[in-house]
């Protein structure tokens, strides 16, 4: 189970760290996407933003007592970015084939298994699965 957990949260922290160059050095997809989803004006905010969450989700999925944090972050901000896709992006961006909503939706089945896998680890969830000594 071990090999299985770090072989997922690899490949989601690789998806979230290859994006932040594009979002961080303000590559035209990047501006478009926040363009459309939020507005000229506050497209930069948006880009930024969600770029470090992404960067803290990542990191948080590498470290062993964070792996559950990493991945609720990772699955809220990708959520935000799927229901994107469906309402005002497309699953198409750009002429990328898809490929954007691909990485997206491998981020949140990802997040979805590691927070299976390591549900014992959340606080109160991980309380609920924990044998009483009474």
């Amino acid at each position: 189970m071990n090999i299985i957990s770090w072989t997922i949260r690899l490949i989601v922290a690789v998806i979230l760290f290859q994006t932040l160059f594009f979002k961080f050095t303000g590559a035209d997809e990047s501006k478009y996407i926040f363009s459309t989803v939020l507005s000229r004006e506050l497209e930069a905010y948006g880009r930024i933003g969600s770029g470090l969450v992404e960067l803290i989700a990542a990191v948080f999925l590498l470290l062993p007592k964070t792996v559950w944090l990493g991945a609720l972050l990772s699955l809220g901000t990708i959520t935000g970015a799927i229901v994107s896709h469906l309402t005002k992006l497309g699953v198409e961006v750009k002429g990328d084939g898809g490929l954007l909503f691909a990485l997206a939706m491998t981020v949140f089945i990802g997040s979805v298994l590691i927070l299976l896998i390591h549900r014992r680890e959340i606080p109160i969830i991980g309380q609920i699965f924990q044998p009483s000594n009474a």
